[in-house]
């Protein structure tokens, strides 16, 4: 996947200014795909000079003017045919994993602050996708909201990233108690 399909999905709702879009990676995207805002900004000019995205200035009074962005029929056949093409299996790089490779020549207390220290970003991160998600609810159950709302894909999406990060939270968990049981037994470094 490139920016570009990330970019062109953020703005498939409403126009967009590139500060907005910016803010949409942070709050909704930022679980399946990281960008800085720099990035973000050139993107959307790389896709306006493709023609795969229409920018138009808005004039404010006592505010620098700023430009909104949609969609194009051209950007949505890229988009299409993004979808339609097969999905490339992610690949898992993490330092923190690198450090548990290495676990039985480390010293396991540095590692479990290591763990412990994800562990709680993990704990945090499950809880505002999860917060997110119940916004985006609104008042229905999680089951009707499936089969009845407005928007699913961001939902879904999100949700995944609440599920990402729960199982982050319960490997470091595992990987603590065995850190900490095999120091009581002796058998850990």
């Amino acid at each position: 996947m490139a920016l570009r399909h990330a970019v062109l999905a953020a703005l498939l709702d409403e126009e967009l200014s590139g500060y907005q879009v910016t803010k949409s990676f942070a709050a909704g995207v930022a679980n399946f795909w990281h960008a800085l805002p720099q990035q973000v900004y050139a993107e959307l000019a790389r896709l306006e000079k493709e023609g795969l995205v229409a920018g138009r200035e808005v004039v404010q009074e006592g505010r620098p003017n700023k430009r909104l962005f949609r969609v194009t029929g051209e950007g949505m056949a890229e988009l299409e045919s993004f979808a339609s093409a097969a999905a490339k299996p992610a690949f898992l790089r993490e330092d923190l994993l690198v450090q548990v490779q290495a676990a039985d020549h480390l010293d396991a207390g540095v590692l479990v602050e290591r763990l412990t220290e994800r562990y709680a970003f993990a704990e945090a991160k499950a809880a505002l996708f999860e917060e997110q998600l119940r916004r985006m609810r609104g008042g229905l159950d999680e089951a009707e909201f499936l089969l009845r709302g407005a928007r699913v894909g961001p939902y879904l999406t999100c949700r995944r990233g609440r599920d990402f990060e729960r199982a982050n939270r319960d490997w470091c968990r595992d990987v603590m108690e065995v850190l900490r049981a095999r120091q009581t037994a002796g058998g850990g470094a």
